[in-house]
């Protein structure tokens, strides 16, 4: 398994780089004859569409020589579509694009360094969380504007704590808080547990509490894995101890029957979620007056991962200034407040209000906090390949095959070969 994600990611790369140094056609925009020019956009979320095609008439108001045409694809067959696209010669003027996928196409030449544009519009940076812009980082260029974030908290049954007696967290809890009242909120006799250890989504889960511990995934350079770092085995022992304690699930039932299926049926108490799950919980009819947010609990420090979608412009594109001026527009306060009202938590200081009153039964203000302490999704540039080894290998220790730091440990030393390739 190892061995083909690994191909996968190397053969993705070959691809990236021959198609960024062939000589063949532009990308998906088009002009013509009149001198007009038609910007292509690729997105992946059906429920932002409507918004976005808004949002690319807006831009046509102020630039009445350029149409955007906004190119739906759902997430499952997004990446691929792109690739092939890029193969062809003919991607998108403009795409979103995310942390894992980022520095297969930055340093592969795919999509085109925006510094210089930005600063020639003046662009004001300092608008976004600094995280997030160093995600989009790549050799001391900026190549994406953050168009969205995320943070993670703890969602909690509010009704399931009051049922107990238990006290709700608090702004300031601790690891030791949080494993107390898993204790106190588990009930074997309803079938429900104080919260789940799944191994599933890294970003809600195992990258937070490895941040939390003193730990680190990968190191800045992209050359060395953390997970033989002692302060990393802590931070992923934080999650055995709860599924050793019966405190959680074991892997088996969140195998078949997703965490957050669990949570939203009232069978899990506290359920580690982002500010993404805000408008489904809004929308089920269990949860929608039944749970509430509250921030991560510290560990050794505070922290949150911290992730969104970005804004890219394809290197080949046939309109390099028209597609970092769309780009702009979709990260100005304008675009922000639409996108904010729309769903998705705006990435732009000042403009999250929106979303905020959209959801006013929870305590959103719990993920804009989060920025404060947040740390960068971790990533490389194949991290397709490594993520696949840490599924590998820490599955092992999250069924009680072997200990956290032994499967750690193999971890480490295959992720380090996987590094070294790249």
């Amino acid at each position: 398994m190892r061995r083909s994600a690994r191909f996968c990611a190397a053969v993705l790369g070959v691809v990236l780089a021959a198609s960024a140094c062939s000589s063949g056609g532009a990308s998906g925009s088009a002009g013509g004859d009149d001198g007009a020019v038609r910007l292509s956009y690729a997105v992946w979320d059906n429920n932002q569409k409507k918004v976005l095609e808004e949002l690319g008439r807006e831009f046509t108001r102020a630039h009445p020589e350029v149409t955007v045409q906004v190119q739906l694809t759902p997430w499952p067959d997004y990446w691929n579509k792109l690739k092939a696209a890029v193969t062809g010669g003919s991607a998108p003027d403009v795409f979103w694009m995310n942390g894992p996928q980022f520095q297969l196409y930055a340093s592969n030449g795919v999509i085109l360094p925006l510094d210089e544009g930005f600063a020639a519009d003046e662009v004001d940076l300092a608008a976004y969380p600094k995280p997030l812009m160093d995600l989009y980082t790549y050799e001391g260029k900026l190549y994406g504007l953050p168009k969205d974030m995320d943070t993670v908290g703890v969602w909690y049954n509010k009704a399931l704590f009051d049922a107990r007696g238990v006290e709700h967290p608090s702004a300031d809890w601790t690891w030791a808080d949080f494993k107390s009242a898993a204790a106190e909120l588990t009930d074997p006799e309803k079938g429900v547990y104080g919260t789940a250890a799944a191994l599933t989504s890294f970003q809600e889960y195992q990258y937070n509490t490895i941040a939390q511990a003193g730990g680190y995934v990968v190191s800045p350079d992209g050359g060395k894995s953390g997970y033989d770092d002692p302060k990393t085995v802590e931070g992923l022992r934080f999650w055995t101890d709860l599924i050793e304690r019966k405190l959680s699930p074991d892997l088996k039932t969140m195998t078949d029957t997703a965490p957050i299926q669990l949570f939203e049926a009232g069978k899990i108490a506290m359920y580690w979620g982002g500010s993404w799950n805000a408008g489904e919980f809004s929308a089920n009819e269990y949860t929608k007056d039944k749970v509430d947010a509250a921030p991560l609990p510290r560990g050794e420090k505070r922290a949150s991962i911290i992730h969104g979608v970005a804004n890219v412009v394809s290197a080949k594109t046939a309109h390099p200034r028209e597609a970092t001026e769309f780009v702009e527009f979709l990260g100005s306060e304008k675009a922000a407040l639409a996108l904010g009202r729309s769903g998705p938590l705006p990435a732009r200081d000042g403009t999250q209000e929106a979303w905020v009153k959209a959801h006013p039964q929870f305590t959103l203000t719990t993920f804009l906090d989060a920025v404060d302490y947040a740390v960068p999704f971790p990533v490389s540039k194949n991290t397709a390949a490594w993520n696949q080894a840490e599924l590998t290998y820490l599955t092992q220790a999250w069924a009680g095959e072997q200990t956290v730091g032994e499967a750690s440990t193999a971890l480490a030393a295959a992720m380090n070969n996987l590094l070294a390739e790249e």
